[in-house]
């Protein structure tokens, strides 16, 4: 029996092939549901897939009703901000005027400061002082225009690298001046000149 069973293998009536064996009808089986599964997935069931519910709607409702009134108190919470962060600044600016001005009522305790200022504003001068006024063409005061100003105002001189004064010497050499047409003067004063040709 082992060998008819063999040569049954063997021979042409032995049927092999897909589809005859266990392991290949299961896979053909699982193609096929998963083939029925992918139907089904493709189909639309109204009945399953409602397009708005009377619960979505309420839902859609609150949700808009939040986010508006949320907005509204974004905005008045950026305006108040900005109204804060303005007042902060004319607080900062007020704070410094007002620190200046009590530097400038320390200042008018000096002696010193309040005769300055009482010979720069009214020109007085101490007795036995002698004072004067220099007037322009049109007879108005002349005011003086240097003022003093305060370091920190004052550029800083950025000194000269050493090849740079070379730099420019050799240019310099390379592309001389021209000279005056009228070549050296021969006399220093013309009045000298005058007396010698006479």
């Amino acid at each position: 029996m082992a060998d008819q069973r063999r040569s049954s293998a063997r021979g042409p009536r032995g049927r092999t092939g897909p589809g005859r064996t266990p392991a290949a009808r299961r896979a053909a089986e699982a193609r096929a549901a998963a083939a029925a599964a992918a139907d089904r997935l493709t189909k639309i069931d109204p009945r399953a897939n409602p397009r708005l519910t009377g619960r979505a709607a309420v839902l859609v409702l609150v949700v808009a009703v939040l986010v508006v009134s949320f907005a509204s108190s974004l905005k008045a919470y950026l305006q108040q901000r900005d109204h804060i962060d303005t007042m902060r600044a004319q607080i900062a600016q007020r704070t410094q005027a007002i620190d200046e001005l009590q530097s400038e009522k320390e200042r008018w305790k000096d002696p010193a400061y309040v005769e300055q200022q009482a010979r720069e504003r009214f020109g007085y001068v101490m007795p036995g002082e002698t004072a004067y006024v220099a007037l322009d063409a049109n007879g108005k005061r002349i005011e003086p225009e240097s003022t003093l100003t305060a370091p920190d105002a004052v550029g800083s001189h950025q000194p000269k690298a050493w090849w740079e004064d070379a730099w420019a010497s050799v240019a310099l050499a390379g592309d001389p001046p021209a000279l005056d047409e009228r070549g050296p003067a021969r006399k220093i004063n013309g009045a000298k000149e005058e007396k010698e040709s006479q």
